[in-house]
């Protein structure tokens, strides 16, 4: 890890936010139909950033003392240990980075990216659900001051019109926050 106050490279990294069984499968209440889709952008940008690509997960280890203890009574099937299956990487996930993963009971991500990634840095974010912890993360990193770029391709939404309309949220927020595709970051590196 580097220090969060150091400057990092301008070299982005790729952040592949949940790639997990809970919202790939459509045996899921939480998976998308969208990410199968996704799944081949996410592949092409990780093969392209090697080294630079971190994978979180969200877990179910949050306190039941806030109100994630309302979230899991409304959500009872999410409400299983973390060893669970549901919450492991989908295969096509696992080979994608050379880094552990970054396991998170919340929603937004960032904190435990900045940790590796360093304070305002480049990064990528891909992933699922678009209009859940793909935003999340994203605003937070914005306002961290990072350089966020999101592969619009490369997420899944929990619907099309939910996908679309966190992306439309996030084009509010240049120029820290900018809405891509994979085609053009690929371009870009």
């Amino acid at each position: 890890m580097i220090d969060p106050e150091e400057r990092p490279s301008d070299d982005p990294w790729l952040v592949v936010i949940d790639p997990q069984n809970i919202f790939a499968s459509s045996d899921s209440a939480w998976g998308s139909p969208f990410f199968s889709a996704a799944m081949p952008h996410i592949r092409a940008l990780a093969a392209s950033f090697g080294e630079r690509v971190l994978i979180t997960r969200w877990m179910p280890t949050a306190d039941r003392s806030t109100s994630w203890g309302e979230y899991f009574a409304s959500w009872p099937f999410a409400d299983r240990p973390p060893s669970d299956p549901l919450f492991d990487l989908v295969p096509d996930a696992a080979d994608l980075s050379p880094h552990p993963t970054l396991d998170v009971p919340t929603f937004g991500k960032w904190s435990a990216v900045e940790t590796v990634v360093g304070r305002g840095a480049h990064v990528v974010l891909a992933g699922v659900a678009t209009d859940c912890c793909v935003i999340s993360t994203a605003l937070a990193a914005a306002d961290a001051g990072a350089h966020v770029a999101i592969a619009a391709d490369a997420c899944a939404g929990s619907t099309a019109d939910n996908h679309a309309a966190a992306l439309q949220v996030m084009r509010l927020y240049p120029p820290q926050l900018t809405v891509t595709d994979t085609e053009s970051v690929l371009a870009g590196r």
